[in-house]
């Protein structure tokens, strides 16, 4: 078995080398260094339709959003769902080609 050199960023992230993950791009989330860190991310859905909130801390798996004020309502609900259970959070928004577009720290 071959080990996989895994580094921690600044956040506290965990970086694998890419060639090692073998998770689809729109459900992949790294890792947390710290078993108190959330990660969410807001990402717009396949059929154009909204905005899927997506955590591996989510029971039931994703989270859809639709309307004008879709990613308010996403990134409010993790910054809450992160306060009640005394975590901090990252959030990052993503675009249509997978580019983040807005990073909240909570």
């Amino acid at each position: 078995m071959e080990a996989m050199r895994i580094e921690q960023n600044s956040l506290g992230l965990l970086d694998a080398p890419s060639d090692k993950l073998s998770a689809d791009a729109n459900r992949r989330m790294e890792m947390s260094a710290n078993p108190g860190l959330d990660v969410y991310e807001i990402r717009p859905r396949k059929d154009w339709d909204g905005f899927d909130l997506i955590s591996d801390r989510l029971r039931f798996g994703p989270i859809w959003y639709t309307g004008p004020d879709a990613v308010r309502y996403a990134t409010a609900y993790a910054k809450y769902r992160s306060r009640s259970r005394s975590h901090r959070a990252i959030i990052r928004v993503l675009n249509e080609a997978g580019n983040m577009t807005e990073t909240h720290v909570q």
